[in-house]
């Protein structure tokens, strides 16, 4: 399947791109939001993370139609701070991240991000590190097990999918994706199966936010970011779960709202050093939903230093 990047022009709009300006896109993927913001610039400067290979490969052939335009960095975004460092970049006007996992990652089989191909469970964003799914479903323990698919899955059978795959183990390690679809087909009550989605769906994708600690990378960089912005600087993110978008929605609520007694009186209302770019989340419009599955849980929060 094509990678389409989610709600690209809101996305634009939301950066609000100047063409001399630095932006940093601290989740490459395939590059299509990149390439946008490349289209945009004349003299300005952009400044792609990525942790995975593939993506580094592309952003490498994209830096080519782009001369001295491109600042290619392998690595997690939660490394923000340091890696700017080190390149001498000090303020930001633009920082976007796309919290999604890219189209190619999810139908390349070898990656095991996927519940719909039969491979070794592995899930890693970053091949390089050693924590994967194989891990995770084989020497967790039960309550830790439980506690990833109740919170960061929000799966009802969470506690009979772990006890499950508890007692599997203890035969054998569960080495396929396949073989862990049909243990948590089996938690499930035929009743419940009948009228549900694909059963794998939540546990999947809370097995792949503990592979990649993705909520606590997240917390990492939001300070990160905010604090690099220069003058009417956005930080622009989509995320695609409840618990990112409840995380990013407090972060960015924290940096506009000031607490005012309402006794005291106030000549002048004090102003925040941030405004939201939007009052309200932004979401797919109806003709990006019928194009691209993939849009349907993704939400857009902007934030502007004054």
């Amino acid at each position: 399947m094509e990678h389409l990047p989610i709600m690209l022009n809101e996305v634009l709009d939301a950066l609000s791109i100047k063409s001399d300006g630095i932006y940093v896109d601290g989740t490459f993927g395939r590059g299509g939001h990149s390439r946008a913001i490349l289209n945009q610039l004349t003299t300005g400067h952009l400044v792609v993370f990525d942790q995975d290979e593939r993506a580094i490969e592309t952003a490498q052939k994209l830096s080519l139609e782009y001369p001295n335009k491109m600042t290619i960095i392998q690595s997690n975004f939660e490394h923000l701070n340091e890696k700017l460092d080190e390149y001498n970049i000090k303020g930001i006007d633009g920082i976007l991240l796309d919290l999604g996992v890219s189209s190619p990652q999810f139908d390349d089989p070898s990656r095991g991000f996927s519940y719909r191909f039969d491979t070794r469970l592995d899930m890693r964003m970053n091949l390089n590190q050693s924590l994967d799914a194989y891990q995770v479903v084989n020497q967790y323990p039960f309550e830790k097990l439980m506690y990833i698919f109740q919170v960061y899955g929000e799966e009802k059978f969470a506690k009979q999918i772990a006890r499950k795959i508890e007692k599997q183990r203890e035969i054998k390690p569960i080495e396929t994706s396949f073989e862990l679809v049909d243990i948590i087909r089996s938690a499930y009550p035929s009743k419940v199966l009948k009228q549900k989605g694909h059963p794998a769906k939540q546990v999947f994708q809370a097995i792949r936010i503990e592979v990649n600690q993705e909520l606590e990378v997240l917390k990492s960089v939001l300070d990160q970011a905010v604090n690099r912005l220069n003058p009417d600087g956005r930080l622009v993110i989509l995320t695609f779960h409840s618990l990112e978008d409840r995380i990013v929605k407090q972060f960015f609520n924290k940096l506009t709202t000031i607490d005012v007694p309402s006794k005291i009186p106030l000549q002048v209302l004090p102003t925040t050093e941030f405004e939201l770019v939007n009052r309200k989340v932004i979401t797919s419009k109806e003709e990006e939903l019928e194009s691209n599955p993939r849009a349907h849980s993704a939400k857009l929060r902007a934030i502007r230093k004054r």
